[in-house]
């Protein structure tokens, strides 16, 4: 599930007590959301995901607009080395050229899966922050640009076997633990991300058995839909 934050809230209480702001945004991307511009101090990115967009690079990103936090992360990064190669320069700036259009697509396609997860009868809760329901849809649509790729559901019954019986069938969706990238992806967090987290602990995060969590591709939308309606039946 997805918590937004609202951050020109958080930045002023930061501010208050001289303490430093850092923001990851590599969900939203700055095509969606700019946290400089809502008072952060750091951004970071794991650039990985949305912003190569093609699953084909590992590479993070800290951003920053005073000199003295840039100086300072400059040093930590020469004195351990963190510098990103060649190609995989060239892969980032090569899938930065298309952020804008991916993006829209990504917002797009998971609109449409929200609200034909929402309908479908077998579908307990979908979580999107799109839906005004959404605990943070008002903060999502005060500093968001649109509402993202990213979303989850569980099932009316709360089945363990069944959740992994669906993400099994899925065939325009990869399982897989990553996320943003052109192909659609999905996750069944209880097997996979928090299988070591006792099952009492994982759910006090709302992280229940039939919890699936999706990472909207930019395929069709309609091969998309169909193969969440083949899946769960």
């Amino acid at each position: 599930m997805m918590q937004i934050v609202d951050i020109n809230a958080v930045s002023k209480v930061s501010k208050k007590h001289d303490l430093l702001l850092a923001v990851d945004n590599t969900f939203a991307t700055p095509y969606l959301q700019r946290p400089l511009e809502l008072g952060a101090d750091i951004v970071m990115h794991s650039a990985t995901k949305y912003l190569g967009g093609h699953s084909d690079v590992i590479m993070g990103g800290l951003i920053v607009r005073d000199k003295e936090i840039a100086d300072k992360l400059y040093f930590i990064q020469n004195a351990s080395g963190a510098i990103a190669g060649p190609q995989d320069c060239f892969l980032m700036l090569r899938g930065l050229k298309t952020l804008h259009v991916r993006m829209q697509r990504h917002c797009e396609n998971a609109e449409a899966v929200a609200d034909y997860l929402a309908k479908h009868p077998k579908i307990e809760k979908v979580y999107w922050p799109g839906f005004p329901e959404h605990p943070n849809h008002n903060v999502a649509k005060k500093q968001m640009k649109d509402f993202g790729g990213m979303l989850s559901f569980t099932t009316k019954n709360n089945n363990f076997e069944e959740a992994i019986k669906i993400v099994e069938k899925l065939k325009v969706f990869t399982l897989a633990e990553s996320l943003g990238g052109v192909e659609s992806l999905a996750g069944h967090p209880a097997s996979m991300t928090h299988a070591s987290i006792p099952k009492e602990e994982r759910e006090k995060s709302g992280v229940v058995d039939s919890l699936i969590r999706l990472s909207v591709g930019i395929e069709d939308m309609e091969d998309i839909i169909e193969d969440l309606n083949q899946a769960i039946g």
